[in-house]
This record gives C-alpha cells, structure tokens and sequence, in this order.
C-alpha cells in the first residue's frame, strides 16, 4: 500500500475522518449523553489542538520552509524548538485533539474508535515516509532529533 503514502492531504484525512464521526453519532447503541461538562470538555480539546496545530504551522512560516505535506523532500531546514520541541508532529496531533473533541460532542464508543483509527493511518501512510525523507535530507541531526521528542506525545 505504498501508493498511498504521502499522497492523501492530512488535512482532508481530518475532515473525512470528522465526517465519520459525525455519521458514527447516529449510531444508537454504546453512545452517552452529551452535557454541559462534557461539551465545555470538548471545546477545550479542540481549542487546544487548534493552537498546537497552529504553532507547528508558525514555525514552518518563520523557518521559511516547506509545509507542503506531499513534498517532505522541499524542507529546507528542521525545526525543533517551540512546540517542535514536545512533539515532532504538531499540526496532526493538534487534528487529533480537535477530532477527539468533536468526537466527545457526537457521544458515541464507534465514533472515538474511528478517531483512534487517526493515529495508525498518518503513522503508515504520512509520518513515516515523511520521517524517512528527514533521515535522509538531516541524517543524524534528525536521528537526534527523533530520538529526543516523541512523534505524537
């Protein structure tokens, strides 16, 4: 399944992926209720993965370096202060918190199984070949790197 990699935008992976859930929460049975904690829960989540995801874009527009996710291969430098310094992927793990507070609105066991599902696909099919693309252009600084932040968390 390598013609896959790299090659559906992370971004629209998100939003199909929020569309699931959002079907997902019509299933009736392993659901609960939504109230007004859990809703303040959720907006938290999500502002929080907005403000991940954001910062990791910041860095890439100060470092004036590729964001394009199709081409890992265009960067120009690595980035690993500010958030980058926590975690080497931002921008997806900022996707992940807005889905997970998405998926806590829809109150639904199937739909946090398909957000879940997030993690494995943007490992196979996005972070890895982008992280063989970084070995490749950074070697050891990237090595380094690698083995000082966690991919996720």
């Amino acid at each position: 399944m390598e013609w896959l990699e790299l090659k559906i935008p992370p971004v629209l992976v998100g939003s199909v992926t929020a569309l699931c859930v959002w079907l997902a929460g019509d299933i009736p049975t392993l659901s609960w209720s939504v109230t007004p904690s859990l809703e303040l829960l959720a907006a938290v989540m999500a502002t929080a993965g907005l403000v991940v995801a954001a910062s990791g874009v910041v860095s890439f527009y100060r470092a004036r370096t590729s964001i394009n996710p199709h081409a890992p291969h265009k960067a120009t430098c690595l980035i690993t202060t500010g958030m980058y310094a926590w975690t080497r992927n931002p921008m997806y793990l900022g996707m992940f918190f807005v889905l997970l507070g998405w998926t806590l609105l829809q109150g639904g066991l199937v739909a946090l199984l398909l957000v879940f599902l997030f993690i494995p696909y943007m490992n196979r099919f996005q972070i890895i070949p982008e992280e063989r693309v970084l070995r490749t252009l950074f070697g050891e600084q990237f090595e380094i790197y690698q083995r000082g932040v966690r991919r996720w968390m």
